[in-house]
């Protein structure tokens, strides 16, 4: 049987409780068992280093109720270090903490659909937000033609498209030529739809699969890997959410999306 041992000391008689204080550097405390009076300079596991006037240095444990503050007893425990901020974008690109987003420019970006400009948000947001970039989406490059015209590209306002699938030969390769210009330049992957320019890796699987002609390429997609096939857009949150930087996308994707960026924002 657990013996019970209960605490009899009269409630005056326990010692109260003190506030606990993080070990800044600089902090200016006082030793309780020596008198010592000094500022933080080092707080490592367990002890603090104290520095008084005269340049003299003192190590001493970090026990309770053992440093005055103020005249205060305290106790002293390491402090939380502070989160590392990221010195990178998710494109790569060195980050610049509490930039503030610049106000839009004249020049735009162009996607094919939704899911391109959320990959492209995903991935180089901060930057195009610096840069004052809007993205827009086509919904398909039929329409391209009459976009372009409607939007009246001039030397200080530039437009850059994005086109999936841009390979010699074909509908969108057709289509960009209609359209390009010094002040609009069409780049494509060669991927038939965005999902394929992410590093299959980077989605847990060995490699995208090969969908027949004529099949819709995404459901055929969600079949082959057992994804639910009536829900491509569930599927498609599911890759964006593995995505956390430029190194799960393709080179083939990456060098397009920069080159837009620096046509669009050029002097």
């Amino acid at each position: 049987m657990r013996s019970y041992n209960p605490d009899l000391t009269p409630s005056w008689k326990k010692p109260k409780p003190v506030p606990e204080i993080p070990a800044d550097r600089d902090l200016v405390v006082e030793e309780v068992a020596t008198g010592f009076c000094g500022a933080v300079i080092r707080c490592e596991a367990g002890t603090v280093t104290l520095e008084d006037r005269f340049g003299k240095h003192r190590v001493f444990p970090m026990e309770p109720r053992g440093f005055l503050l103020e005249g205060r007893v305290v106790t002293l425990v390491r402090p939380v270090a502070a989160p590392a901020r990221p010195t990178r974008t998710a494109s790569g690109s060195v980050a610049v903490p509490g930039a503030r987003a610049r106000v839009a420019r004249a020049g735009r970006i162009y996607v094919e659909g939704r899911h391109d400009a959320e990959l492209v948000e995903r991935v180089w947001g901060d930057d195009l937000r610096i840069e004052g970039v809007v993205v827009e989406y086509l919904e398909g490059v039929d329409d391209l033609p009459s976009i372009v015209a409607d939007f009246a590209p001039a030397p200080d306002a530039r437009l850059g498209v994005l086109v999936d699938h841009l390979v010699p030969g074909s509908k969108e390769s057709r289509i960009a030529a209609q359209v390009t210009s010094p002040d609009v330049l069409v780049v494509g992957h060669p991927y038939i739809d965005i999902w394929e320019a992410v590093k299959p890796s980077s989605v847990g699987i060995r490699a995208w699969p090969r969908v027949p002609r004529g099949q819709d390429w995404k459901t055929g997609v969600c079949r082959a890997l057992g994804w639910p096939h009536d829900n491509t857009g569930a599927a498609w949150q599911h890759i964006l959410s593995r995505v956390t930087s430029y190194k799960d996308l393709e080179p083939e994707l990456l060098g397009r999306v920069e080159e837009l960026i620096d046509f669009v924002t050029a002097p």
